[in-house]
């Protein structure tokens, strides 16, 4: 099962994390990316993602595609939200089940790394003194 989405909305982890489930699964692994309160020395109020969608979501599934056919998955949810997102909040949740570990915790890293490298997504920081693009492209 492969679900990707691009949303405004908080995303829901316990609704995520009982979408697809399946008793053949013994790993569930989560990945949760959320709004930090600094970042390179800046206190950090909030973030505004921005994001050309339709390439986002075919770029996405794409990943999705790679990693499946990499690894023993059983289900991939990639959700990340665009807009304003405040401290403490979900940006981006990536959920993998596989039968074993080990195939969840590659597949996993796999599929954050290639989105920071692939996916049209940028992030402005507002702190308490300004605010500036952020790039996190390797």
């Amino acid at each position: 099962m492969k679900l990707v989405l691009i949303q405004k909305e908080a995303i829901d982890i316990d609704e995520v994390l009982n979408t697809g489930a399946s008793n053949s699964d013994g790993s569930d692994l989560i990945f949760i990316g959320k709004v930090r309160d600094n970042s390179r020395g800046k206190s950090v109020t909030h973030i505004d993602y921005d994001i050309y969608n339709e390439m986002a979501v075919k770029e996405l599934n794409k990943i999705a595609d790679e990693a499946s056919s990499n690894h023993e998955l059983n289900r991939i949810i990639i959700i990340h939200r665009y807009g304003r997102v405040t401290l403490g909040e979900t940006s981006i949740m990536i959920l993998v089940s596989s039968p074993h570990r080990d195939s969840s915790y590659q597949a996993s890293r796999y599929i954050i790394d290639e989105i920071k490298k692939r996916v049209p997504i940028w992030k402005k920081e507002f702190y308490t003194d300004g605010s500036e693009w952020i790039s996190d492209r390797s």
